[in-house]
């Protein structure tokens, strides 16, 4: 039997370095291999969001980014999603609590399209009724908040919480809420 003789594949890649998207400060995230920048654009990068912003609250949560453009061997990136570990959103739901989601399709003031999805739970068992106008109340907030702010202002507020507060002061006129959580916000 022949031995082949080539190439290794390994040797012909290189090292290109990951920045995050300008909402982050351009952070160097990682660095990645790749045989060329073809080989490397548009490829998903998936990080905890306290990686970004140092604060361990932010564990919860995992950041997906898209190589957007490769400048030598550096690759810049575009946020796609943000979402909540589904174990913590598992933890949040228990007994004698009631669940209302609501999926808003939503357009920033900067034309930027999202999708944010946001959960509210009970402090105790709620009435259908009442979950309905919950869902209708956090669906008109949203949309309210997206069309007055930009997309950078959106992503920003629900990194700090200053989104769900909003929705938790207005919900919580209806019904006792427990909590109100932006479970995913994706943009499109």
């Amino acid at each position: 039997m022949a031995i082949q003789k080539g190439i290794d594949k390994w040797k012909t890649k290189k090292w290109f370095t990951v920045y995050a998207p300008k909402a982050f400060e351009e952070k160097k995230i990682c660095e990645i291999p790749g045989e060329d920048e073809k080989a490397v654009q548009g490829r998903k990068i998936k990080v905890s969001l306290d990686t970004l912003t140092h604060k361990p609250q932010h564990s919860i949560s995992n950041v997906i980014m898209r190589v957007e453009s490769v400048n030598g061997d550096s690759a810049h990136t575009k946020l796609v999603m943000i979402e909540e570990v589904y174990s913590y959103i598992r933890s949040l739901v228990r007994r004698y609590r009631s669940v209302s989601s609501v999926v808003v399709p939503v357009k920033s003031s900067s034309g930027d399209s999202f999708v944010i999805k946001a959960m509210a739970i009970t402090k105790e068992r709620t009435a259908a009724s009442r979950l309905k106008a919950i869902r209708k109340i956090i669906e008109e907030r949203i949309k309210e908040l997206s069309a007055e702010n930009s997309s950078d202002w959106i992503v920003k507020s629900v990194i700090e919480g200053t989104m769900q507060a909003d929705l938790h002061e207005k919900a919580n006129k209806i019904a006792q809420i427990g909590k109100i959580e932006i479970r995913k916000i994706e943009i499109m």
